[in-house]
């Protein structure tokens, strides 16, 4: 009883997400991120006639975070932490040491950009601007900006299965790329219980699902992207202390792999990132 009473309670607040995107504008941004590509997927995970499960957030260790950097984008590959900041005009691309969260190295994005999403594809990182209609790719290995593509409606969240790269723009709709043009291959709607989840944010691509931010909430969920069905729902609620969430913009924005079952996450302006394990209510 108890897990069901949790589960509609976290779908209301989809649900409410998803009426007010309708009749408010967005006003902050967030990013997205890279994990483990397998390409493995339970195949009981989006049968519909099994009950969607509602997992919390364990915490089992604390990194510091830059209290400055609004986190749009994170994603750890090959041991180096790749984060994408936002805000016109001081967006930047970063290289963060995953152990102590210090900042390796740092390139600014041109302009008044306003970072969004970023992901790593082979030698290369992909990274979302939210309103300009330019997605980024830059050189992973100098951090110098290789080329400007135009990018058809709103950047917010980007990570790459191993096949192609995932995007949301705070529709519905996960939106699929190629990893090299960039040109658009394709995309699905996204639901839970039926109806529409919008502003989703924030991407990490692991175990051939999609694991999303849902914006401005403390809810992530996992989306099968086959048929863009929620096949998981975590309460990520509580992480910040009260006095940390008063200093912060206290919007979690920032979900990356690190393998065995646990998670990276953070958020905009937020002193710290959680290690976590996503775990049975």
């Amino acid at each position: 009883m108890h897990h069901e009473i949790r589960r509609r309670a976290l779908g209301s607040v989809l649900l409410t997400v998803a009426v007010l995107s309708g009749c408010a504008v967005r006003e902050s941004t967030e990013v997205s991120l890279y994990g483990e590509s397998a390409q493995s997927r339970d195949s009981t995970a989006s049968d519909p006639a099994q009950p969607v499960p509602v997992l919390r957030a364990e915490v089992l260790a604390e990194v510091p975070h830059d209290p400055s950097a609004f986190t749009e984008g994170l994603q750890l590959t090959d041991g180096t932490l790749y984060e994408g900041t936002g805000l016109a005009g001081e967006s930047q691309l970063r290289e963060l040491d995953p152990a102590t969260g210090g900042v390796r190295r740092a390139v600014p994005l041109p302009g008044q950009l306003f970072g969004e999403g970023v992901t790593v594809a082979g030698d290369r990182i992909w990274q979302l601007t939210w309103r300009d209609h330019v997605v980024l790719e830059w050189d992973r290995a100098t951090l110098t900006l290789r080329q400007q593509l135009p990018l058809d409606g709103e950047g917010w969240g980007l990570c790459y299965d191993g096949t192609r790269l995932v995007r949301s723009d705070g529709t519905d709709r996960l939106r699929f790329h190629d990893p090299v043009t960039f040109a658009e291959t394709g995309s699905v709607p996204v639901t839970f219980d039926g109806e529409p989840v919008t502003q989703l944010n924030e991407l990490e691509c692991v175990d051939g699902q999609v694991w999303a931010n849902v914006w401005p909430s403390d809810v992530l969920v996992r989306i099968d992207p086959a048929n863009g069905r929620v096949t998981a729902l975590v309460d990520a609620a509580g992480l910040l202390d009260p006095q940390q969430r008063a200093n912060a913009d206290a919007v979690l924005n920032g979900i990356t792999a690190l393998g065995g079952g646990e998670y990276l996450l953070t958020g905009k302006l937020w002193p710290t990132s959680f290690r976590v394990r996503f775990v049975p209510e």
